[in-house]
């Protein structure tokens, strides 16, 4: 932030929940703390190299890797492992519907809600979480199916 700038106010200006933005800053020097204490490199990409969004994602996976939903070809979601049908919450940002979100919250209304969500790839789901993605006890579905091509892809490599 620039040097005489309000946070609360940049924080109103943008849209930006600054309880929220508090939050996350204390579980980020939480994080330093811990890894200093470990002796743990803090490496980071950097902000102008393309990796850098899809890097955070790739983080998000290895954290919430049970808390994904695939786009079926009918047009819904299903969540990956229980198949449960979904659909984007309205106050997503999304501008479109990616075949694989990430989500952090399961809203229960009228409707099943996968709330804040992000883009994220099955690539990703394999490479992070192979133990969890084990087909033999996956439902059948076509995130199965997809899962299963990009495993073997992966293999054939």
């Amino acid at each position: 932030m620039q040097d005489g700038v309000d946070p609360s106010s940049f924080c109103y200006d943008n849209y930006i929940n600054a309880r929220s933005m508090k939050s996350a800053e204390s579980v980020r020097e939480q994080l330093k703390r811990s890894m200093e204490r470990l002796n743990l490199q803090m490496i980071t990409t950097d902000f102008h190299d393309k990796e850098y969004y899809p890097n955070i994602r790739r983080c998000l996976v290895s954290g919430f890797f049970m808390q994904v939903a695939h786009l079926e070809k009918s047009g819904h979601y299903l969540t990956v492992k229980d198949n449960q049908v979904v659909a984007l919450h309205p106050s997503t940002c999304l501008q479109h519907k990616p075949e694989w979100v990430l989500y952090n919250e399961f809203v229960l209304t009228s409707k099943n809600f996968v709330r804040t969500v992000t883009q994220v790839r099955g690539e990703w789901l394999v490479d992070i979480a192979p133990n969890y993605y084990d087909f033999s006890n996956f439902p059948k579905s076509e995130a199965r199916a997809q899962l299963e091509r990009i495993h073997s892809r992966r293999h054939m490599q």
